[in-house]
């Protein structure tokens, strides 16, 4: 499935990882990124509010059993509450 993401406010980071390489890139508002079918990537919020972003995926998302866990630079957490 590919994504694009459009970033509404907040900053952050993804990482993002494919056939070719990897790449960290700077999140912040107006910011429009890709993510190709078969990249693996995490994300994260950086700043003081929440990181909130447009995502559209084509095909539509078929549910959390599309995703796996991977193995990137940063180790997941709970989302602030």
């Amino acid at each position: 499935m590919s994504e694009f993401w459009h970033v509404l406010s907040g900053e952050g980071r993804i990482w993002r990882r494919d056939g070719t390489g990897e790449e960290t890139t700077v999140l912040r508002g107006g910011i429009t990124i890709d993510i190709p079918v078969g990249t693996a990537f995490q994300y994260r919020c950086d700043g003081a509010e929440p990181l909130r972003f447009l995502c559209i995926s084509m095909p539509p998302w078929p549910g959390d059993s599309e995703a796996t866990h991977i193995e990137g630079p940063w180790t997941p957490t709970a989302p602030r509450a």
